[in-house]
C-alpha cells in the first residue's frame, strides 16, 4: 500500500510504526459515523466502496474493525487526524470538512485501486500500516477556475472536476459561465441569453492568429435544474462553487440576445451575433439604467442558485472605445462627476458591489476593477501578476492570487514545438511547484488579506475535456500542493522528493481516466501538429 510518503499534497506530519500490524479492510469492515460527519460516510460507501468491492456497512463504535468518524472541537475547521491501528481507523476533524479531507488521504493511502469505479482484483486484500498523519491547510481558498464559455464541458464533465478537486484538496470551485463566446447558464426571466446567446455559428481552432475555422455551431448552457445539482454535488465535496457573471467587458454573448445592453449610439448592436474568435472583444455593456436593472434580474436569479459568499463578476479586459466614442456614456461620467472611462467602469463594478452587499454577498473581480478606485467591500483575483493583489492587500481588501505567468494552466508545459497549441509562457511542473502566492514584499498584517490562490484554466484552445486534462494535470497536483501544504520558500522546495510522489500519483491519475501530460511529453494523440499557438520566449515576468 502507499506510504505516508507518497501523499499529495504533502501533509503537515506524518509518523508510521515498523513492524506493527497493519489494518486491514475486508468484507467486515464498518463504517461508524458521529453527528456531523454523514457526508463523508456517503462518500466513503459511495466512491471507496465500489472501488474495493466492500459494503462498508454500517457498525458500532467500538466495531474491532471499523472505520470511526467524528468532530473535534479542539482541531481548527479543514483540520483532521487519521490514525490507524490494527482494529481500525479514527478519523477525526475540526469540521465536516476536516473529516472529508481526511477521508482523501486515507483513500490514497489504499493505493490506486481505490481511485477505480469497480474492483479490478476481487478478493485482493487492501491494508493500512500503523500511522499518525496530522495535516491542515495553509489557505482557506484553495481553487480551480474552469472556464466553460469559450468551449463548453457537459454537465458530467464539471461534476468529474469536482472529484478531481476533491481529491487534491481543492475547495473553490471558480465557475466562468459567460463571455463573448456563449453564456451557459439558464435565466428564466431573459430565455434569449440561452436561446441565442449559448451557441456560436463556428470556432476559431487555435490562437485567434491561425487561420483554421473549426465550421460547426458549438454551444451549450447549464439549466438551472443543472447548476443546482452541481452546487449539491460540490457541497457534498466540501467544494465551494462561485460563479462569474462577467460585466462590463466579455458580454458579446449577452449584447447578441439583447442588443439593446450594448452601446447603440455608436454600434449596430442588432448586427452583432455571439463571437466566433478569441482576444479581447470591443463590444461591451452600456452603462445605463436598463443595463443595471438587467443584470440585476441576473444576479438575483444566480444568487437563488449559489449559497457562495462570493460572487465574481470578472471587470477585466473592458476597453473603453466605445464608451469615448458614446454621447450616452460620456453624459452618464458628467452625470456622475466622474473623472473619465476608468472611473465609469469603476461606479458599474461599485453598483454591484453594493447591490450585492446589501443581500448579505461578497464581490470579487479580476484585479481590472481597482482601476477608477476599488469598490469598498470588494475582493480582488490578481491574474495581471502580483501587482494588483499587492495593491488590493495593502488597502485592506481580500486578494486571492492567481498570477497568469505563474498558474494560468492553459500556458505551455515546454518548450518542445510539439506541445500542442503552445501558449504563453512555459510553466512547468517544477514551476508551478515553486509558486509562492504571498508576496515578499506584504507585511504580515497585509498578508492575511491573502485568502488564498487559484489555478486558472481558460478553454480557448482547449476544445476537448482531454484538451482540458492535458493542460490541467499533472501541474494541478503541485500546485495543491502550494495551497494546501506549508512548504519552504520556492528555491528550498524538495522538488525532486516531489517527482518520486508524483510516480505513485501518475498512477492513481491512471486510475482516474485523467489524459494528463506524460512526463516525456505529449503522446501522439495528444499533439495538434499545423495549429498555431502563441508561444511567448523567456521568463515569464514576476511584478
Amino acid at each position: 500500500m502507499t506510504s505516508p510518503t507518497e501523499l499529495i499534497p504533502a501533509p503537515r506530519a506524518a509518523e508510521k510504526r515498523a513492524g506493527a500490524p497493519e489494518f486491514p479492510l475486508t468484507g467486515d469492515t464498518t463504517v461508524w459515523a458521529a453527528p456531523g460527519t454523514e457526508t463523508t460516510e456517503r462518500w466513503l460507501r459511495a466512491a471507496l466502496g465500489p472501488a474495493l468491492g466492500l459494503p462498508l456497512r454500517p457498525g458500532p463504535q467500538d466495531a474491532p474493525d471499523a472505520l470511526r468518524l467524528r468532530l473535534d472541537g479542539a482541531l481548527a475547521p479543514e483540520e483532521y487526524r487519521l490514525a490507524v491501528t490494527a482494529t481500525g481507523v479514527d478519523l477525526a476533524g475540526g469540521s465536516a470538512s476536516g473529516v472529508f479531507w481526511g477521508a482523501q488521504t486515507l483513500r490514497q493511502l489504499l493505493g490506486p485501486d481505490a481511485f477505480r469505479k469497480a474492483p479490478v482484483r476481487p478478493g485482493a486484500r487492501y491494508a493500512i500500516g500503523h500511522q499518525v498523519i496530522e495535516d491542515r491547510p495553509r489557505f482557506r481558498w484553495r481553487g480551480l477556475m474552469l472556464d466553460v464559455a469559450r468551449h463548453f464541458l457537459p454537465k458530467d464533465g464539471v461534476l468529474r472536476y469536482l472529484d478531481l478537486m476533491a481529491a487534491h484538496k481543492l475547495n473553490v470551485f471558480h465557475f466562468h459561465l459567460t463571455d463573448d463566446q456563449g453564456w451557459r447558464i439558464e435565466i428564466e426571466r431573459y430565455p434569449k441569453l440561452t436561446e441565442i446567446g449559448s451557441w456560436r455559428a463556428r470556432t476559431k481552432f487555435g490562437h485567434r492568429a491561425s487561420p483554421l475555422w473549426e465550421d460547426k455551431p458549438h454551444g451549450g448552457y447549464y439549466t438551472q435544474d443543472d447548476i443546482r445539482e452541481i452546487v449539491a454535488y460540490a457541497a457534498e465535496r466540501h467544494i465551494t462553487v462561485v460563479p462569474e457573471i462577467d460585466v462590463p467587458g466579455h458580454s458579446q454573448a449577452a449584447i447578441a440576445a439583447y442588443p439593446e445592453l450594448g452601446n447603440t449610439d455608436v454600434v449596430d448592436t442588432g448586427a452583432l451575433t455571439v463571437w466566433d474568435t478569441w482576444g479581447v472583444c470591443p463590444n461591451v455593456l452600456a452603462p445605463t439604467e436598463n443595463t443595471l436593472r438587467f443584470y440585476e434580474g441576473v444576479f438575483e436569479e444566480v444568487l437563488e442558485l449559489f449559497p457562495s459568499e462570493f460572487v465574481h463578476v470578472g471587470g477585466d479586459e473592458c476597453p473603453k472605445d466605445q464608451w469615448r466614442r458614446s454621447p450616452a456614456a460620456q453624459a452618464r461620467i458628467a452625470e456622475l462627476g466622474l473623472a473619465d472611462e476608468n472611473g465609469l467602469q469603476a461606479w458599474f463594478i461599485g453598483h454591484f458591489d453594493a447591490w450585492l452587499s446589501a443581500r448579505g454577498r461578497r464581490l470579487i473581480g479580476w484585479d481590472e476593477i481597482l482601476e477608477g478606485g476599488l469598490a469598498r467591500g470588494a475582493a480582488v483575483s490578481s491574474w495581471r501578476g502580483y501587482g494588483g493583489g499587492v495593491a488590493a492587500a495593502r488597502a485592506g481588501h481580500d486578494v486571492v492570487m492567481c498570477p497568469e505567468q505563474q498558474v494560468y494552466l492553459d500556458h505551455r508545459q515546454d518548450a518542445d514545438p510539439g506541445e500542442p497549441v503552445p501558449i504563453g509562457y512555459v510553466r512547468t511542473l517544477e514551476d508551478v511547484y515553486r509558486f509562492e502566492p504571498v508576496p515578499p514584499e506584504l507585511t504580515e498584517r497585509e498578508a492575511r488579506h491573502v485568502l488564498g490562490t487559484q489555478a486558472n484554466v481558460w478553454t480557448e484552445v482547449m476544445e476537448d475535456q482531454g484538451r482540458v486534462d492535458y493542460q490541467t494535470f499533472p501541474r494541478l497536483a503541485a500546485f495543491a500542493e502550494v495551497a494546501w501544504s506549508t512548504l519552504p520558500p520556492p528555491r528550498r522546495r524538495d522538488f525532486a522528493g516531489f517527482e518520486r510522489r508524483m510516480a505513485a500519483h501518475y498512477r492513481r491519475l491512471d486510475a482516474l481516466g485523467v489524459a494528463y501530460r506524460p512526463p516525456a511529453g505529449p503522446r501522439p494523440w495528444q499533439r495538434r501538429p499545423g495549429v498555431l499557438g502563441r508561444p511567448i520566449d523567456g521568463p515569464p515576468p514576476v511584478k
